[in-house]
């Protein structure tokens, strides 16, 4: 009997708001996967998987979020080499997939390195917030982070995924922007940022990244018009065809007649725009608002800089997510090939998504048993 209350008083200290929002998203993914399914034939290939993932993910997210938030602390460094090693075997053992060395397959399945990295710095970034105390606004602070950073980046900008890369920069630069860094060095590294980039145009980004930018500052360019420049006006013309409504689920041309690219990853946002309309945008823009809020909320909460900035660290990482991939396909952004957090199709990015919600769930139940302790 007594584990039965245990059990109960452990699970109501989950924030269901979080987790059912997470629920409803990843239904709706599932949904619009199911549609581009069935435009491919009676055999259903992608929608299985995602199912399967989310399952998998499911069950990490209560395993992530039962464990205490000190076990998380404990393994950052241990999860960050783990993630550069892998970074690194996967130039060497990986399969290429749309033009990036960046996945690891078995028995069918794909794992992509760069998404367990998002959690590898997350955690480890938290660390060292918590490491150097309220120096964390020195010199010394951003060299530090910036370097273990950009291990990762030039990793992943070797496979290439430009996407990735900008994630786990924006992560870093983000968390920067959080713990107040001076503006003399935010401005130093917007400098070096811009001859970077500068830099990286004439050195080493692919043609095909080169053309997704080009394509971004000057759509009209004859010479993109049937590659980056016509998917992103499909992509357009996808989302102006749902209208308020919608066509309803498997009754939109552009996703059904293949008109859009990778219409299960990088355009799953058209796809829902085309067949639920306007007011399911509406919904998905509100659940990820919901979603944010809950984990700014948890972060205020915390009792100590690691708990804090890890759980703003994930809010990041989805932020940043959603700003990417919605801004590339409604041609406010460049395409650069990110998921849509917790929707696009991707068993990599939907079981590290819920494990990085578990680890947040895992916060909350320690916020919450302080508060406890301390009413007590």
């Amino acid at each position: 009997m007594r584990s039965w209350r245990n059990l109960f008083r452990s699970l109501a200290t989950y924030d269901w708001v979080l987790i059912t929002v997470v629920i409803i998203l990843v239904m709706i993914g599932l949904a619009a996967i199911y549609s581009v399914d069935l435009s491919r034939g009676s055999t259903l290939t992608f929608f299985p998987k995602q199912t399967i993932a989310f399952a998998i993910g499911m069950t990490g997210l209560f395993v992530a979020g039962a464990l205490h938030v000190a076990f998380y602390r404990s393994i950052a460094k241990v999860m960050y080499i783990g993630s550069v090693a892998s970074l690194i075997l996967v130039l060497f053992l990986g399969s290429e997939i749309r033009g990036t060395t960046g996945w690891f397959r078995f028995a069918g399945f794909s794992f992509q390195p760069a998404e367990l990295t998002r959690l590898a710095i997350i955690l480890f970034l938290g660390w060292l917030i918590y490491r150097y105390g309220r120096r964390f606004r020195s010199w010394q602070f951003i060299v530090a982070s910036g370097l273990v950073t950009m291990v990762c980046v030039g990793l992943i900008m070797l496979q290439p995924d430009l996407g990735s890369a900008l994630v786990i920069a924006g992560i870093w630069f983000g968390l920067l922007l959080l713990v107040e860094t001076k503006k003399r060095y935010i401005i130093g590294l917007l400098c070096i940022f811009v001859i970077t980039a500068t830099f990286g145009w004439f050195g080493f980004l692919k043609d095909y990244q080169k053309a997704r930018l080009s394509a971004f500052i000057n759509p009209n360019d004859p010479a993109c018009a049937e590659t980056t420049c016509y998917n992103v006006r499909q992509s357009l013309v996808a989302i102006g065809a749902g209208g308020i409504t919608g066509r309803g689920l498997g009754f939109g041309s552009q996703s059904q007649l293949h008109f859009l690219p990778e219409a299960q990853t990088d355009f799953i946002f058209s796809v829902i725009a085309e067949e639920l309309g306007l007011i399911g945008v509406m919904i998905i823009i509100l659940l990820y608002m919901v979603l944010l809020w809950r984990l700014v909320a948890i972060a205020k909460n915390c009792q100590n800089d690691f708990a804090t900035y890890t759980v703003l660290g994930i809010a990041l990482v989805f932020l940043i997510q959603i700003v990417i991939n919605i801004g590339g396909t409604t041609g406010l952004l460049p395409l650069t090939g990110v998921t849509l957090p917790f929707i696009s199709y991707g068993g990599s990015s939907l079981i590290m998504s819920c494990l990085l919600i578990g680890i947040a769930e895992s916060i909350t139940h320690a916020n919450k048993q302080q508060v406890g302790g301390l009413i007590s």
